[in-house]
């Protein structure tokens, strides 16, 4: 039977992909992606929520995670079977992600490759530079691995760490004020496990950092 979710969740998120196994939504901040201890807030249950009472049997369930301040592409599965099937592909890195981030300071160079562990394992993330601008450089990075904060770890690591950052920060009077972290993915590319077809969802960066590029431009 097929099960769509878009026309009831069209009023209160943005679904930016939906077939007959997954579904992806244009994640807002400030949103977990699954439940916390202490804080029951997160995205697939609001979604399953929904879905229930529209009377809806067929329980979502996140493909991947995104941290609470992230915005971006979010893909959830339509039963655990297609969540199985798609969480292979990202085991065996067949699942492309682009980020964008804005990070403090002038990377520079133009393009690299941060290679190191992220709690104990081996990390590595590829970038290149979008745009300088006053205080800060606006990249686009490509995780090649999945380990948990590793964008924010990698980018502090070379000393550059993201606009916004709290938890991995050098300092905390950085002069440029931002209502969260600014990070976004995306994009999400790979093969559908289902029919082979190569699916390429995409998420236009969220207004309030286009409001933060914007002013900085200004001076």
């Amino acid at each position: 039977m097929k099960v769509e979710y878009s026309p009831i969740l069209s009023s209160r998120f943005k679904v930016l992909y939906e077939d007959d196994w997954y579904l992806a939504i244009d994640k807002p901040p400030g949103l977990l992606t699954i439940p916390a201890p202490g804080n029951k807030k997160a995205l697939t249950e609001l979604l399953n929520l929904e879905g229930s009472r529209a009377g809806i049997s067929v329980r979502l369930h996140p493909c991947h995670r995104l941290d609470g301040e992230t915005s971006g592409v979010l893909l959830f599965a339509k039963g655990k079977k297609a969540q199985k099937l798609m969480m292979e592909l990202f085991h065996t890195k067949k699942v492309r992600k682009l980020y964008l981030a804005i990070v403090q300071g002038k990377l520079e160079k133009e393009e690299g490759t941060i290679t190191r562990h992220v709690e104990g394992k081996a990390a590595t993330s590829r970038y290149h530079v979008l745009e300088h601008l006053p205080l800060c450089t606006v990249v686009e990075v490509e995780p090649e691995t999945g380990r948990t904060n590793q964008i924010r770890l990698h980018f502090k690591g070379i000393g550059h760490p993201l606009v916004g950052e709290t938890r991995y920060a050098f300092r905390k009077d950085f002069p440029l004020s931002v209502p969260r972290l600014m990070l976004h993915a995306r994009e999400l590319t790979f093969p559908h496990p289902i029919t082979s077809e190569e699916v390429r969802i995409q998420s236009p960066l969220p207004s309030d950092m286009v409001r933060v590029l914007e002013r900085v431009r200004r001076g």
